[in-house]
């Protein structure tokens, strides 16, 4: 996951980027920053966006603290921006929570809660979320996996809040 989410970021912007998705003059500053490896200025260029409840800021900078680019590492901060994320439905935001409880990163370990996030993600077209919650299923009774469904129902029907 360390060496996989700078990858998946850039793969993503870049990508979002290609469609026609546009955030000015900030984000496209903050990517160029971040591809060049000036952290700082993408962490200057993003932040104010995410604290405006732009998604894809928010999640850019939980991989940045995730990963240790131009902020100290710090799960719990990594688990903050990647929880407002999710919550807009950001699939890989949803699977970058999802290990997150996996692992217990920033967040006491949960089968049941990185089962769900894992299978939200997977809903909302994140392949790797499939893959990683028929991995946590493995080590899950089966009333923890039927109560880790519920609770994905649940947050779908919430529509992310308050998961």
């Amino acid at each position: 996951m360390k060496n996989l989410t700078p990858t998946i970021c850039l793969s993503l912007a870049v990508l979002l980027g290609s469609a026609g998705t546009s955030w000015g003059a900030d984000y496209d500053k903050g990517l160029a920053a971040y591809q060049s490896g000036d952290f700082a200025t993408a962490l200057r260029e993003w932040r104010p966006l995410a604290e405006q409840g732009d998604a894809v800021a928010e999640f850019l900078l939980g991989a940045m603290y995730d990963e240790d680019h131009g902020v100290p590492q710090d799960d719990k901060t990594a688990v903050k921006w990647y929880t407002l994320a999710a919550e807009q439905g950001f699939a890989r935001a949803q699977f970058n929570l999802g290990v997150m409880y996996t692992n217990g990163l920033g967040i006491p370990l949960d089968n049941v809660y990185a089962h769900m996030w894992l299978n939200i993600a997977a809903s909302n077209g994140d392949e790797d979320g499939g893959k990683l919650q028929d991995g946590v299923a493995k080590s899950m009774t089966p009333s923890e996996v039927e109560k880790a469904e519920k609770l994905a129902s649940e947050c779908i029907r919430k529509k992310y809040k308050g998961c």
